[in-house]
């Protein structure tokens, strides 16, 4: 087996192809995440690849965060829900596991950090208790979806069709951004730069859909960025005015996200991503009928060092989290992309 790595500015086609029949994968792991990632702010990604008789039999996707504020790792995938490694049988995942342990060496980072859905493996260091997944299969029919959804959520979207809500489709993200910026910052977030929601749009292409719900009198109130991938549909970014919560606009868009993806792309899954556990997001989606499975997080540590506990939760950044609340939406849109881009 001989390992190599993936230009993802050249032809990725095989990578792509792997990736889309391994039953493990999730869009995430596509090659247009790190170009989107890296053209927007300047990451480097080292995607790497382990080969037999010239097939790609593993491979795993690493994004290198590097700053001053919150440290230096490889992420697979960085800026995203998973990305874990792939593999066809253990022999190559053990080449791999090899491959990621050198350039961990070699770029002298603090950890290298997989973020797994499910447990790859044994005897590394996991984090599983901090963030947990939320996916669930739909039906062809979309009144058995609506049947699904838990009678007080299925009131919520009643509400949003009473108030004559309408769902579009948007070419471009900037209303998306407008409304996500604003909503990360009432959360005490720095926002990603607006580059990133361009860049993925042009990278996904059709597999890259904005939804934005607007009132009757045409005012956009809440809009989300979603990725299909296989049968999977996968809201990502989204966010919603002050407005928005008063007419139930968030529980109707993900109802016509739902309603759009079986109807129009025939998806059989719908993944509502990852929340923080005992968080608001936490609660709202199982309030959709929908059961957390934690996701499995490993890591290699340099030199046996801590876990990072790089997250809203922790205590050493609840200043930071309420001073950005405070901020003038403009003055944060500018300073925040300066800092978010160094999360991961």
């Amino acid at each position: 087996m001989q390992v190599k790595m993936q230009d993802i500015f050249g032809d990725c086609r095989r990578w792509d192809e792997y990736v889309e029949q391994n039953t493990s994968a999730t869009v995430y792991h596509m090659s247009a995440w790190g170009r989107a990632v890296s053209r927007s702010m300047g990451h480097k990604c080292y995607y790497i690849t382990v080969e037999e008789n010239g097939e790609i039999c593993a491979l795993v996707p690493l994004i290198h965060v590097k700053s001053i504020l919150f440290g230096n790792a490889l992420i697979s995938v960085a800026f995203a829900t998973n990305g874990g490694p792939l593999s066809d049988n253990k022999a190559a995942l053990e080449i791999l596991d090899d491959a990621c342990r050198k350039l961990t060496e070699e770029l002298g980072v603090d950890y290298l950090e997989c973020r797994n859905m499910a447990a790859v493996h044994d005897d590394w260091p996991t984090k599983k208790e901090m963030y947990s997944t939320f996916r669930k299969p739909l039906s062809e029919d979309n009144e058995k979806n609506m049947l699904a959804i838990p009678r007080k959520q299925r009131a919520m979207v009643r509400k949003g069709i009473k108030f004559g809500l309408k769902a579009v489709v948007d070419d471009l993200p900037n209303r998306l951004f407008a409304m996500y910026s604003e909503s990360v910052r009432n959360l005490g977030s720095p926002v990603f730069p607006k580059k990133l929601f361009y860049c993925l749009k042009q990278e996904y292409g059709e597999n890259c859909e904005i939804l934005t719900i607007e009132t009757d009198q045409g005012k956009a109130i809440s809009s989300v960025m979603t990725f299909y991938f296989r049968d999977e549909v996968v809201p990502y970014y989204g966010g919603g005015t002050f407005e928005a919560r008063g007419l139930a606009a968030n529980d109707f868009m993900y109802w016509s996200l739902m309603e759009r993806a079986v109807s129009v792309h025939h998806c059989r899954i719908f993944d509502f991503g990852r929340s923080k556990n005992g968080t608001g997001s936490f609660s709202f989606k199982k309030n959709w009928g929908f059961e957390p499975q934690p996701l499995n997080y490993e890591f290699i540590l340099k030199n046996g060092g801590e876990m990072p506990d790089i997250n809203p939760l922790n205590p050493k950044y609840q200043l930071m989290i309420k001073v950005w609340k405070k901020l003038p939406l403009p003055v944060a849109n500018i300073v925040g992309p300066l800092i978010s881009k160094s999360l991961g």
